[in-house]
């Protein structure tokens, strides 16, 4: 019989993965990973009670559970690295952090130390072995793949992961979890900070980047506001600018930290937010190995963007690749990472460092055919 460790973190989704797996026949390991010590902002110790779930859905399902401490880890190869990027001005990802560093790093190792055939986890994707390597499929739920964030597990580490509800539409899923009566089977989806859960994120991040408030202006230099600290905002930002006036809505189109300056327009199509092209450079492929360029396919700026066809280039410099998109693209925001996708597959990815001149600076007109929703 294979054994499997599954990553339980008290949600609906691995409370099913496991399930699913103990049904498949697999000898099935709970185990829980602690990665951050703080309360949240309502004083409630959010790991402690999700350890409470994933006990209850262990019990219910029959299997054991344990728990692992990966605090100054996360803190040291995620948090602190996050923080950076916020400081110098970029806008990081720290669920791909988290999954390069802590999921698929640390915590895939202590699953072997525990005598693992496999890994297992419940994020929407899927695996399949094509050409002798093993590939990272989107799940059937195009709703809820998590493949965007997913893409630094190269092919050696897949190959020894499961994702038992890639397969699965959500609301099945539900159903499947009231079906057993599984503690979690109504538990809300998590949508904050990895391991650090939901908060006011501008008040948690002046814990650790403190307020420094400087200029908002128009990219003519007119002065139409004050920010609190440009590290609390992001390109294409409408909200909590705290500008108002007739007209169009104010947008967040460019940052400059070290001048402290955030600069705003009018406008959800101002020709400031739109550019063409992208350098990425941190890379990651499945694979492992850097595909033949050119490569026509389709990428994910950021993870709610519908797949936008493009072309990946050579660059002059090392390590980096140039992307060059079919149509203009919004917002495009160093410190993200842009995901490449040849039909069902999941390529790899980069992490965005630098955008092309916008199509203000060019001085062009941006098309009627731009899609607001990409």
């Amino acid at each position: 019989m294979k054994t499997v460790v599954i990553g339980m973190s008290g949600g609906v989704d691995s409370s099913v993965a496991a399930l699913l797996l103990k049904q498949q026949g697999y000898r099935v390991i709970g185990l829980f990973m602690k990665n951050w010590e703080e309360k949240d902002e309502f004083g409630q110790c959010t790991s402690a009670q999700d350890f409470d779930d994933v006990a209850r859905v262990c019990d219910t399902i029959g299997i054991p559970y344990y728990a692992v401490e990966f605090v100054q880890e996360y803190w040291d190869h995620v948090f602190a690295e996050f923080l950076r990027a916020y400081q110098a001005g970029y806008t990081p990802n720290p669920d791909i952090l988290c999954n390069r560093e802590i999921k698929f790093n640390l915590f895939f190792k202590k699953a072997l130390e525990m005598g693992a055939d496999f890994l297992a986890t419940g994020h929407y994707c899927r695996t399949e072995t094509r050409g002798g390597s093993a590939k990272l499929l989107k799940a059937v739920d195009q709703n809820k793949d998590q493949t965007y964030f997913v893409y630094t597990v190269q092919a050696p580490v897949l190959s020894k992961v499961l994702f038992p509800i890639g397969h699965l539409e959500k609301p099945e899923l539900r159903r499947i979890a009231e079906a057993h009566s599984l503690p979690t089977a109504s538990k809300k989806d998590s949508t904050g900070i990895c391991f650090i859960g939901e908060r006011n994120f501008r008040k948690f991040l002046s814990q650790y980047v403190p307020s420094k408030p400087g200029p908002m202006r128009t990219l003519s230099g007119v002065e139409v506001g004050t920010h609190s600290g440009v590290a609390y905002y992001t390109l294409g930002q409408r909200k909590g600018l705290g500008l108002g006036g007739e007209g169009e809505a104010w947008f967040v189109v460019a940052k400059d930290a070290p001048t402290n300056t955030l600069f705003v327009e009018r406008g959800v199509r101002h020709p400031a937010l739109y550019a063409d092209w992208l350098l990425a450079g941190e890379l990651s492929f499945v694979s492992g190995c850097l595909p033949p360029l050119p490569l026509r396919c389709t990428a994910k700026a950021r993870y709610r963007q519908p797949e936008q066809a493009c072309t990946i280039e050579a660059s002059d410099l090392p390590g980096k690749l140039k992307v060059v998109f079919d149509v203009p693209q919004r917002a495009l925001t160093p410190g993200q990472s842009v995901v490449f996708y040849l039909g069902d597959e999941c390529l790899g990815g980069g992490v965005i460092e630098r955008v092309g001149e916008s199509y203000h600076a060019q001085g062009r007109a941006l098309p009627e055919v731009v899609d607001l929703a990409q």
